[in-house]
């Protein structure tokens, strides 16, 4: 099935939208005492801000499983599925090196700003690198993420606690 239909799926869509909006908020607040905009800031926080709600949308539609059956669509008839290991370790590694290479001039472009902001910085790094790990699939991190602590399963603490992290700092702002 595409997307998470249970109550914890819409819990953390929620959590998303909520995150969303409180960057949103940070975003709107970013204005000096004269009125004059502090532009970065303002930028890095809409950034922020569509970036959780992008998440937001992805929760339940599970774009990125809808790819996946596309992709296997197209392997079959086109007769490649056999050999399409050897392309998805071309496309992990094209979204990795494409991921990290933006990271890297965003970092940059806005360094000011993310050595003011560890909290959110620390929040996004952890949060996008449990998607980014989570979407892979490597096995025996599904295996860790099926795992329950106090009736809690491991997706559900590290997803929110990534999203709590980000809403925090955008709270703190």
């Amino acid at each position: 099935t595409i997307g998470d239909p249970t109550f914890m799926g819409w819990f953390t869509v929620a959590a998303y939208a909520v995150a969303g909006g409180l960057a949103a908020w940070a975003w709107g607040r970013k204005v000096d005492g004269d009125g004059k905009a502090q532009s970065r800031s303002r930028r890095v926080w809409l950034a922020v801000a569509v970036l959780m709600t992008c998440l937001c949308i992805n929760k339940q539609l599970d774009l990125q499983s809808l790819v996946t059956d596309i992709g296997r669509v197209i392997a079959r008839h086109q007769g490649w599925y056999e050999q399409r290991r050897g392309f998805q370790k071309w496309f992990v590694l094209g979204v990795l090196l494409g991921s990290g290479a933006f990271a890297c001039w965003f970092i940059w472009r806005f360094h000011a700003f993310w050595r003011s902001h560890k909290l959110l910085t620390a929040g996004l790094l952890f949060l996008l690198t449990f998607i980014v790990v989570r979407a892979i699939s490597f096995h025996h991190f599904e295996e860790m993420l099926d795992s329950h602590v106090l009736g809690f399963r491991m997706n559900w603490v590290l997803e929110l606690s990534g999203i709590f992290v980000v809403s925090f700092a955008a709270i703190r702002e």
